[in-house]
């Protein structure tokens, strides 16, 4: 039987029909001969971290796909502090931040270039620099930096991390006013105005910074704004390991990713971006063979669908999709011809890649490959083949209860044979001792 599970997640891989593919998904368009290939050896299903027709972020499809539950969810702000280093307290709302350039009008700001052309390292660093400490009301503000131009505000004191976001994320529209959310307390209306006041002391430093004043001279887009999205704070859940019984290690790039497996008690092994988003995959999934020895649960995570739909190009992300699949031809052999190994491959959400959404409310395709598994009559992987798979639609958290069953420890429901029963079985047992209480 299956000893441990890899979970690969290409990101963003779901994708609506395009007229310039034939009326086909990326997906359906790209030739894909090695994830066809899982797909016609396992069982095959569709899968929505949520409710269908809700679009999610990667941040709260994967904490679904960890089975973490959303009320649980500390927020984005708060898992990309923990994977700057930072280690927020209960009494630290934290916020995605990042300078922008935007146009005063009728009293108002507008957005006018979500991503300016960005400046040198000293430059950013320079910006950062300039408003990186503000007080108001007893609330003390801290600007982190974390590449370019994009960083985490840490607010301590008396604070509420519900607030709204003041990041339209499109570029003409007018920048939201920092507000408390509805039915919010006294602690939310007093970050939304140290927010404001935040804020508005930003642009009047960043108008008059030398950097900008270098930039206007060039002909370039001022960067003269800050802008916030997606507060959150600390909040106490069980890790991934107490939660399923299973040892986890994640293999991916990026800030989020890393504070999402601290925050889930994760292993990370750092994984590279190059240009080359075939030979990153082939690196992770090498990465994966050798360390599936020491872990009963891998998630492999490359963000390249997902980057490729945001061009709003289809033939971009067909192109990205068939160098995956290339990459998994090249790699994957060894996992998915050891049987100790169940190999799993899905997507956190869909990405439209042309119109206006963001992401997409759609569910993806998932497969599951190894001993054990179903094999069912799909022949193709993707998002019109795979529902008519013998997994059906697989929602939410039923993912690592699926996974926990395909590796044969699913827990009879009401066996207790230690104090905090994981999914799996058999628990962390105290066994047995021959003495007298």
């Amino acid at each position: 039987m299956p000893r441990a599970c890899l979970l690969l997640v290409l990101d963003g891989l779901g994708d609506r029909s395009h007229a310039s593919l034939g009326g086909l998904t990326p997906l359906q368009a790209a030739a894909t001969p090695h994830l066809d290939a899982l797909a016609a050896a396992g069982a095959n299903g569709l899968y929505h971290a949520a409710r269908l027709g809700q679009a999610l972020p990667s941040e709260n499809a994967h904490f679904a796909m960890f089975g973490a539950r959303p009320e649980e969810f500390p927020g984005r702000g708060y898992l990309e502090a923990l994977g700057l280093g930072l280690a927020p307290g209960p009494d630290e709302v934290c916020l995605l931040a990042h300078f922008c350039n935007a146009v005063a009008e009728a009293g108002c700001l507008r957005l006018w270039r979500d991503k300016p052309e960005a400046p040198s390292p000293g430059e950013a660093e320079a910006l950062f620099s300039a408003v990186a400490t503000f007080s108001f009301e007893g609330v003390d503000i801290r600007l982190h930096r974390d590449k370019g131009l994009f960083g985490v505000l840490t607010m301590s004191g008396d604070v509420s991390p519900e607030v709204t976001d003041t990041n339209p994320m499109v570029d003409g529209l007018f920048l939201p006013e920092p507000e408390p959310m509805a039915a919010a307390g006294r602690a939310a209306a007093r970050t939304a105005r140290a927010l404001k006041a935040y804020l508005l002391y930003a642009r009047r430093v960043l108008r008059g910074h030398p950097v900008n004043a270098a930039r206007e001279k060039a002909g370039l887009a001022p960067i003269n704004a800050l802008v916030t999205q997606r507060a959150g704070q600390k909040k106490t859940m069980p890790s991934f390991r107490e939660r399923f019984g299973l040892r986890p290690a994640s293999i991916a790039s990026g800030t989020l990713f890393a504070g999402i497996a601290r925050g889930l008690g994760f292993d990370l092994l750092p994984a590279r971006d190059t240009a080359d988003p075939g030979a990153d995959l082939a690196e992770r999934l090498g990465l994966a063979a050798r360390a599936v020895a020491d872990y009963d649960f891998l998630h492999v995570h490359t963000k390249a669908p997902d980057q490729a739909a945001h061009t709003k190009d289809p033939l971009a992300k067909k192109a990205v999709i068939e160098a995956l699949d290339a990459a998994i031809g090249r790699a994957a052999g060894p996992l998915l011809a050891d049987p100790d190994v169940l190999f799993v491959v899905t997507s956190d959400h869909s990405t439209p890649s042309s119109g206006p959404l963001i992401h997409g409310g759609e569910p993806v395709p998932l497969c599951f490959h190894g001993p054990g598994q179903r094999v069912d009559a799909v022949r193709r992987f993707d998002e019109v083949a795979a529902a008519a798979g013998c997994l059906g639609l697989v929602r939410g958290v039923e993912l690592p209860y699926l996974i926990v069953n395909g590796l044969e420890r699913a827990r009879l429901v009401g066996i207790r044979d230690c104090p905090a029963p994981p999914a799996s079985y058999p628990g962390p047992v105290n066994p047995f001792r021959l003495e007298e209480p």
